[in-house]
């Protein structure tokens, strides 16, 4: 899906890491919410409370999963999960573009 259709966007932005990171929240007509974002050339640890998904839009990163020993590279088209109260480290050399989707 290229875009999302009858949504509601949180006018102010969520910027992390000195605006390393910075996305908008979307809000469906059933109230449930993703985050859509850019993160830019950086490494960062990011911790959850809700399981997410992070679903690459373009771009590319590498992601370390809390308890995990080795990196996994996603680009554009791939997501992967990570469970709620845990964290991730995320490193990117180039801009990537994601979704969140909680729960």
């Amino acid at each position: 899906m290229s875009q999302f259709d009858n949504v509601s966007v949180v006018k102010a932005a969520n910027v992390y890491f000195d605006g390393k990171c910075v996305s908008h929240t979307v809000v469906f007509a059933d109230g449930t919410r993703k985050t859509i974002g850019v993160i830019l050339p950086s490494s960062l640890t990011f911790n959850t409370g809700a399981p997410e998904i992070m679903e690459g839009v373009g771009g590319a990163c590498r992601v370390k999963l809390k308890g995990e020993s080795a990196w996994k590279a996603y680009g554009a088209g791939q997501s992967f999960n990570v469970p709620g109260n845990s964290s991730f480290e995320i490193a990117c050399d180039e801009p990537y573009h994601y979704v969140c989707h909680f729960g």
